[in-house]
């Protein structure tokens, strides 16, 4: 079984390979230009595993929420060669990319938080629950302010929104522990080890209906004049 897996929401590019139990990675800060070195990267990724992008037999990608034009990019990739090559998608969203990365002890909570822009926090909590990663709240768009007063107490925090608030966090969360920064932005590895658990539950996306993770209805509106 091979995997290929992208996500594009950040300014990282995360994508990995996944062929018969072995994963090969390649996260990289792109900033703004995902459209243009998407496809050439995972065709040089392909290549030098020796395989092409008719191998795989399964499309994974990050949904958001996360940049607008991120999103877009990774999902509509991912889409065209599952739809051309008749293999199925899955669709993850960001924020369980993020919560996957970290392994804490039972009893604390992980709390992955993205920058969403004008002082707004996208945000959810985790726990392991008998060694399964559970979410334990919805995915949400909070204010700075709703952020600080809604996360557990002991939890432990990812994601970029950490280097904007992280005054504010230690001084308002109870006990929080907030990530090195290799946790702020989603990793390849991860993305597999979440699309391996839709795969082995039957879970998966049809590339016509999959869609991004839209938290944030501002962003997806289009203004006309009347």
């Amino acid at each position: 079984m091979k995997i290929l897996g992208v996500d594009t929401t950040t300014k990282f590019l995360a994508l990995a390979l996944y062929d018969n139990g072995k994963v090969a990675e390649y996260n990289v800060e792109l900033g703004r230009r995902h459209s243009s070195l998407l496809v050439p990267v995972i065709t040089q990724s392909l290549e030098s595993l020796g395989l092409g992008i008719g191998d795989i037999d399964y499309f994974a990608c990050g949904l958001g929420p996360g940049s607008f034009t991120g999103m877009r990019i990774g999902l509509a990739a991912i889409k065209g060669f599952a739809y051309a090559l008749r293999k199925p998608v899955i669709g993850i969203s960001t924020l369980d990319i993020l919560a996957a990365s970290v392994k804490p002890p039972q009893d604390r909570a992980i709390v992955p938080a993205i920058d969403a822009k004008r002082g707004l926090v996208y945000c959810s909590a985790y726990r392991y629950k008998k060694g399964r990663l559970t979410r334990i709240r919805p995915y949400k768009l909070l204010s700075q302010e709703a952020f600080l007063r809604q996360a557990p107490s002991r939890s432990l925090l990812a994601g970029d929104a950490c280097a904007l608030y992280k005054d504010d966090i230690l001084r308002r969360i109870k006990g929080v522990t907030i990530l090195d920064r290799e946790y702020w932005f989603p990793q390849g590895r991860f993305l597999i080890d979440r699309a391996l658990e839709r795969i082995g539950s039957g879970k998966l996306d049809d590339p016509f209906t999959v869609k991004p993770l839209y938290l944030y209805p501002k962003e997806c509106q289009i203004k006309t004049k009347q």
